[in-house]
């Protein structure tokens, strides 16, 4: 179902953001996260550069390895394209997060480790759609219940995965828990 058909208008700015997992050969995983904004015309930045038509303003690449029980283990990242000198200066703190468990929590762990002035807004951003690329590249493992019969990670995060759906209902009925309204009807 595509969008309706817009106004008349003028492009401004791309935005490209792409994510990529990979089973390694010595069991561990990696996310790459790659980022690329441009815009159709020329412009300069006072003091810091001026950047031609389709000329990347941020060029970002973003490796996470994680092992199987989602702790991090390395952390790679280089800035091809940045807008200000002092931009480069936000990489060196993602290394803080080896050792950190990507999991529920995700987000306020990477507030704490780079949020404000410590970090790069597009970085933080980029470790925050990464949770979930790493979900998909764990797929199925990732669907399934703890160890401890604890539920999937999934459940409880969008409407489709609440724990009162019928997708629920269906896919995981140990962990189904109809409302109140629906018990008194039934």
């Amino acid at each position: 179902m595509p969008l309706p058909p817009p106004a008349a208008r003028q492009p401004m700015h791309t935005r490209r953001v792409e994510f990529r997992g990979y089973r390694r050969d010595d069991g561990l995983w990696d996310i790459e996260a790659e980022l690329t904004d441009v815009k159709p015309y020329g412009f300069e930045i006072e003091g810091e550069g001026a950047w031609s038509p389709g000329q990347p303003i941020h060029h970002m690449h973003l490796r996470v390895t994680l092992d199987d029980a989602w702790t991090i283990r390395d952390i790679a990242v280089a800035m091809d394209a940045h807008p200000h000198a002092p931009c480069p200066q936000t990489m060196a703190p993602l290394r803080g997060l080896i050792g950190e468990r990507m999991g529920r929590g995700w987000r306020k762990i990477i507030e704490q480790r780079m949020g404000g002035e410590r970090g790069c807004t597009h970085l933080r951003d980029l470790l925050v759609q990464l949770a979930t690329a790493a979900f998909q590249t764990r797929a199925p493992d990732a669907f399934a219940p703890g160890d401890d019969g604890s539920p999937p990670p999934h459940l409880g995060t969008c409407l489709t995965w609440a724990f009162d759906s019928p997708v629920v209902q269906r896919r995981y009925p140990l962990f189904y828990r109809p409302r109140a309204s629906q018990e008194a009807v039934s």
